[in-house]
């Protein structure tokens, strides 16, 4: 790498595999700072990009994007750093290869770690550039809390997460899709103009009575008195919806009916065919899937909105190679839709053949299990699509199946980001959370926090109190 002069302030990011994973277009997202990407990473995407799991394709496009930046340079000159030109911003940074293998050879020194596995490799690659651009600032950057750890206690002085997806600094101020006020509404608006449009009622209040308020949004208060929602907002004014508490709570898809006002708003944003995206979140036992599942029978099989229902899941790591598993690609994914099939058993369990009631829902909704490796390449138009367990998927994920959907598609997307099991994901790093806050101004989306679990008392002392 090309030697730093003293003014130079630029930074020297050393990125580990699970970044350039996580984002395969990390390599932008740097600025005018120095990128470097050791060998050891390079040769851990070479070993990924060919194995039958879902990482396998982000590994190819990270690998793509190295190439594409550093096509046609000498090899002196990817050693020494490939101009970046970020666009619309304007800066120059540069990325460049490090040869670990040749660099690191004398480690036996008590300063390195033991070279006995890529992550030690990749931490000695930083410890060596630290001490030799040394006082420029050098960065490991990981998405490996552990690694991130032995980083610190080998004596890199700078580790860092990749940030640049981290759409809130702490997850307690992610959008909830609803703004509950203390004491009546009514109490609160001291002038409302109010408009009859059909059956609808829309009163436009004060913005500054609601602060940050965006379109899908819900408002109620706690006693009971009143329940819209945002439909549009002005710089002066907001206008609501007047839904009403106990039309709210009348809501009702496939017999089932909401237990609290927080499955009333879920309900009503998955009843809505003008609303294309719907996110649900919060802790298990509040009725994500249930909800969802009941309201995709309602509009396809009762209303006729959709041709099919098609159900999706992130997989484990263990059970990514769904290949091993016996029968068609449906009959892999069962296992891993358990809380599906669960909930269709408990719609139809006081019927006089629940089995035979099961299997003609899932014939008359043309009910589909999918795998998210298989959803990739389609256009998905006419269907009711839900994705259950997002929070163990990334952002990049996400954006691959929401650009899928064609016209007449609803996507519902849930999660409990208390529930994540990816290593690399953390509750603000989640794709969820970052879909919650990147959608929740658009006008086709709503999400809705189930706030309280109603799946048993047991469950709900243990959301509680474990």
């Amino acid at each position: 790498m090309s030697s730093l002069q003293q003014d130079d302030n630029s930074k020297i990011y050393v990125l580990d595999t699970n970044v350039l994973l996580h984002d395969p277009l990390a390599v932008y997202a740097f600025e005018e700072h120095r990128i470097v990407v050791p060998m050891t990473v390079l040769e851990e995407l070479d070993n990924i990009k060919d194995r039958k799991k879902d990482v396998s394709r982000d590994a190819r496009l990270a690998i793509h994007a190295l190439e594409k930046l550093i096509n046609g340079a000498s090899p002196e000159l990817v050693q020494e750093g490939v101009e970046i030109e970020h666009e619309g911003s304007g800066t120059i940074g540069t990325l460049s290869i490090f040869a670990d293998y040749q660099l690191l050879k004398d480690t036996s020194g008590s300063e390195w770690m033991p070279m006995d596995g890529p992550d030690n490799v990749i931490i000695n690659s930083a410890l060596f550039l630290q001490r030799q651009y040394t006082p420029h600032e050098v960065v490991l950057v990981t998405k490996d809390i552990n690694m991130r750890l032995k980083a610190k206690g080998a004596g890199l002085n700078h580790v860092e997460d990749y940030r640049r997806d981290k759409v809130v600094e702490d997850i307690a101020l992610l959008a909830k899709g609803f703004i509950e006020l203390e004491g009546s509404f009514w109490g609160r608006v001291q002038d409302c103009k109010s408009t009859t449009e059909g059956r609808d009622t829309i009163h436009t209040i004060d913005a500054s009575i609601l602060r940050q308020s965006y379109v899908n949004q819900y408002v109620i208060d706690d006693t009971e008195s009143f329940a819209g929602r945002v439909i549009a907002t002005h710089e002066e004014s907001t206008d609501l919806l007047d839904i009403g508490f106990e039309r709210l709570m009348a809501k009702h898809a496939w017999g089932v009916h909401p237990k609290n006002i927080y499955q009333g708003m879920a309900l009503d944003s998955l009843l809505d065919p003008d609303i294309d995206l719907v996110v649900l979140s919060g802790p298990a036992g509040s009725g994500k899937t249930f909800l969802a599942l009941a309201a995709a029978l309602e509009m396809t099989i009762e209303k006729g909105l959709f041709g099919k229902i098609i159900v999706t899941r992130s997989t484990p790591e263990i059970a990514e190679s769904i290949g091993f598993l016996p029968g068609t690609e449906e009959e892999k994914m069962l296992p891993w839709l358990g809380a599906v099939t669960d909930t269709l058993e408990v719609l139809h369990k006081n019927d006089v053949s629940p089995q035979n009631s099961m299997q003609y829902i899932v014939d008359k909704a043309n009910l589909q299990f999918k795998s998210l490796n298989f959803m990739r390449g389609r256009s998905i138009t006419g269907a009711f699509v839900l994705v259950d367990e997002a929070q163990n998927l990334t952002a990049s994920q996400l954006k691959t199946l929401i650009t899928r959907c064609g016209e007449g598609t609803k996507l519902v997307i849930s999660g409990n980001l208390a529930q994540i099991d990816s290593n690399y994901l953390s509750p603000v790093t989640s794709g969820l959370a970052y879909i919650i806050e990147r959608f929740k101004e658009f006008d086709g989306s709503a999400n809705v926090y189930l706030d309280g679990v109603v799946r048993s008392r047991l469950a709900s002392f243990a959301e509680n109190n474990l």
